[in-house]
């Protein structure tokens, strides 16, 4: 998922006013000074990580609609939120009609600009899971909608791709949950027979009594029950692809009639007169080691050599934990989307915790995983107390969610292009600079830095005093010093006479 915002401004006033806003937020940030360099980033090696763009109208180098219209050549679902101090009815309508998907005067209050990304975001990450789902529905799904970074799954895209150019049958390998099925769709899709039919048929989950009806067919009365004609999976498949998954689980008696399928390229509907003439295109799954079970006896040699003739390996998760954090991302974003939840990405610690499983269910377990996880969660950053069987698995302790340190903003993101994007900051956010861009004054910075303790542990005072690393009379005469006996509630506050002990 791509998680980073940009924002394109010429002047550096605005960007730094937008940026601080936005790391606030709990979201990454990188900057561009002119149209050009927006779209030199996005054409970029990093264009990927842009999530959205914050674009400024008027700009000397290049007009804010002449970018936007350039942007939506090559990242027509790229979400865009349209910036400008001349704030009218006809400059929105421009925008609007240009592909912006919102639009904001100057000066627009963090709050606003805030919610108007997150809506952005969610409506994006919707839009894009819908048109996979359609793609998906329409048999049309390519190795570009698959989420893999990793060089293994590079490889495997590879040889999909090059399998896809003709009919050759392909044997997927790999163990449950890692994709297979994801990756034979995605070979029908890039192939010439893409929005043809794809019939899925799980070969263990077939009732052994009607494993030749489901594959092959009958006709009406050719057994007990048979009130009509019911065509077969390779029949249903006709002119499009037949996914065998776990193939290793079929029954001896019909592994010979499927070796006869696939080399005469006919079927026997039970109770048919006459065989069937089917154009399929066979891809078969197994998480089992087929030469094993050949050489033991429970697989046809001549099938596993008529299936094994293109082998693809999907290797588990452990074995590629670069897609590992490309797909929590995306995870999240979607059940954060469905779920209507603000939760927007990990916590380092969360982070650690997730790449250094080994994920024995896989991609499967992942997403289940995550999906709990958002569901669960009340705060803005998933952390490890929000995965408590993976901790526990790991021997880590998930019992508190943990503080996120303060880091000055500036400090925290880049701010020029040609600048490595930083990982996405926590939502406790602190800027060490005004408005202006000038150091702010410690007190200011000592007060903002106690008030954000006192809001992040409750208004607990003894535990606020521990975290800070003052005593607790100490904190209560700087809390009287700085003006903020407001806070000194209940039975957290102090007598009169302790706090004027303490001075």
């Amino acid at each position: 998922m791509a998680n980073h915002i940009l924002i394109v401004d010429d002047d550096p006033v605005q960007r730094r006013l937008l940026e601080t806003a936005i790391t606030r937020a709990g979201m990454a940030v990188v900057t561009a000074p002119g149209g050009q360099p927006a779209l030199d980033l996005l054409q970029g090696p990093r264009g990927d990580q842009i999530g959205l763009v914050l674009l400024d109208l008027v700009m000397p180098d290049m007009d804010g609609l002449t970018v936007l219209a350039k942007v939506r050549v090559n990242h027509a679902e790229l979400p865009v939120i349209v910036l400008t101090a001349k704030g009218g009815i006809d400059s929105a309508v421009e925008a609007m009609r240009a592909g912006a998907n919102d639009f904001l005067v100057k000066p627009a209050s963090p709050e606003r600009i805030t919610v108007s990304i997150r809506n952005a975001l969610k409506i994006g990450t919707l839009s894009g899971e819908v048109t996979r789902l359609k793609k998906k529905t329409e048999n049309r799904l390519a190795f570009e909608d698959l989420i893999a970074r990793s060089s293994e799954m590079r490889q495997v895209i590879r040889l999909g791709q090059r399998a896809a150019q003709s009919n050759i049958p392909i044997l997927i390998e790999g163990e449950s949950g890692v994709g297979k099925e994801l990756v034979a769709r995605a070979i029908q899709g890039s192939s010439e027979r893409s929005g043809k039919p794809f019939v899925t048929v799980n070969c263990g989950a077939i009732p052994e009594n009607l494993v030749e009806s489901i594959l092959f067919g009958h006709e009406r009365g050719s057994f007990t029950g048979a009130t009509d004609k019911h065509l077969g999976k390779f029949q249903e498949a006709d002119g499009g692809t037949l996914f065998l998954d776990e193939i290793g689980e079929l029954r001896l008696d019909m592994q010979v009639k499927l070796l006869r399928a696939l080399q005469e390229g006919e079927i026997d509907p039970v109770g048919s007169k006459r065989p069937a003439k089917v154009d399929v295109r066979i891809v078969s799954a197994t998480n089992r080691d087929l030469a094993e079970l050949t050489r033991e006896g429970m697989f046809r040699e001549d099938l596993y050599y008529r299936l094994n003739v293109f082998p693809i390996f999907v290797p588990p998760l452990r074995q590629r934990r670069e897609d590992i954090p490309v797909l929590a991302r995306h995870f999240i974003a979607r059940f954060a989307a469905e779920e209507n939840k603000p939760v927007a990405g990990l916590t380092p610690e969360a982070s650690e915790l997730i790449e250094g499983f080994g994920w024995p269910g896989n991609v499967r377990q992942l997403e289940n995983t995550i999906f709990r996880a958002v569901v669960l969660c009340d705060a803005d950053m998933l952390d490890v107390c929000d995965f408590p069987q993976i901790a526990a698995a790991m021997g880590v302790d998930a019992n508190v969610r943990r503080p996120t340190p303060l880091v000055p903003a500036r400090l925290a993101m880049p701010s020029l292009p040609g600048r490595p994007m930083a990982a996405p900051p926590s939502p406790y956010v602190m800027s060490a600079t005004d408005m202006a861009g000038h150091m702010r004054r410690l007190e200011e910075i000592e007060t903002e830095v106690i008030r954000m303790a006192i809001s992040r542990y409750d208004g607990h005072m003894s535990e606020v005093a521990r975290r800070l690393g003052i005593g607790r009379s100490t904190l209560y005469r700087k809390l009287k010093d700085l003006g903020l006996e407001q806070h000194m509630a209940g039975d957290e506050q102090q007598p009169e006479e302790q706090i004027q002990a303490a001075s």
